[in-house]
């Protein structure tokens, strides 16, 4: 006769993020991110950068590959950029009242990234250089065809430019 077990108290429901993860090695990966429902941050269900800006060490994700799907844990610190399905940089309080910069990064993998970035100080202190020194490591860019959550470890050069 099988065997029944109760679910454990400990097991915390999460939810599937569609998302590419650009890694310090080259390689790309599609696939999903775990998310919990609630986030100990903010109101409302956790987000990738929630996720990535946590804690150190590794975190799960979940590869779409040809080969069919597996999970492997990813190291933060070689993550270069997550290119996420959902645009969750507009639920951050204050979307639509942060000044809003257009800018230019060079990625340690040679990429170069344009896009715009929000940067929630007081006016006076709203500068590209005030958004450089906030305390999370990944952070929103919005490009025209996507939002990327970057690490910061990974930008070498980040300039101001014109609007297109």
């Amino acid at each position: 006769m099988p065997t029944i077990t109760a679910p454990s108290e400990y097991r915390v429901e999460k939810r599937r993020s569609h998302a590419t993860v650009t890694l310090s090695s080259g390689q790309s990966e599609q696939g999903c991110f775990f998310l919990a429902s609630s986030s100990t941050r903010h109101d409302g269900p956790e987000r990738v950068a929630d996720l990535l800006n946590s804690e150190a060490g590794f975190f799960p994700f979940e590869i779409h590959g040809d080969d069919g799907v597996r999970t492997a844990l990813y190291h933060r610190s070689h993550v270069v950029f997550a290119t996420i399905a959902e645009d969750e940089a507009t639920l951050d309080p204050g979307y639509g009242v942060a000044t809003r910069r257009m800018i230019s990064v060079l990625l340690s993998n040679g990429q170069r990234v344009v896009g715009a970035v929000r940067v929630y100080r007081p006016e006076g202190r709203d500068r590209l250089s005030d958004w450089t020194r906030q305390p999370e490591t990944f952070r929103y860019i919005e490009t025209a065809d996507a939002t990327l959550v970057v690490n910061l470890a990974h930008i070498v050069e980040v300039s101001e430019v014109s609007e297109p």
